[in-house]
């Protein structure tokens, strides 16, 4: 499972030391792509396996469907650790989610974010503040706490 919340640094060659909590769980081979909210998500072979044959499912006559399975897919590179536990993140993915230096990597469950570390304070910080409506919205997708 991943979970946690850690702190590291890009270096100068867009490497990124993935802590060994989260290499656990995600492997030696893993999928990078664009994410939600402007940061990366890193999947674990088998959770990326689950989301294509999802993505797969979609019509491909709805437009919507094709712009968001090419949001994913089209982006989406293989990742793969080194021998002190590094990945290189492409700069066309560090640009997108506005990756410098500082990085957030953020396990939730079925995958890792990366979010710029000033991006990830901003929005758990708007999260914090509306937690009682978000609770109460995540009650009506039948989520309880």
């Amino acid at each position: 499972m991943l979970t946690g919340e850690f702190n590291h640094s890009i270096d100068a060659k867009g490497r990124l030391i993935i802590p060994s909590k989260l290499r656990e769980s995600l492997g030696e081979h893993f999928m990078i792509t664009k994410g939600m909210d402007g940061c990366l998500f890193l999947y674990p072979d088998n959770e990326w396996k689950a989301f294509e044959e999802k993505l797969n499912t979609l019509p491909l006559t709805n437009k919507k469907a094709r712009d968001f399975k090419r949001f994913f897919v089209g982006s989406s590179v293989d990742g793969e650790l080194d021998k002190q536990g590094r990945v290189l993140l492409p700069s066309s993915l560090r640009t997108y989610a506005g990756l410098e230096k500082e990085v957030v990597l953020a396990g939730v469950l079925d995958k890792v974010e990366i979010w710029n570390r000033d991006a990830w304070e901003a929005h758990t910080a708007e999260v914090e503040e509306n937690i009682e409506d978000i609770a109460s919205d995540m009650e009506d997708l039948g989520l309880s706490i």
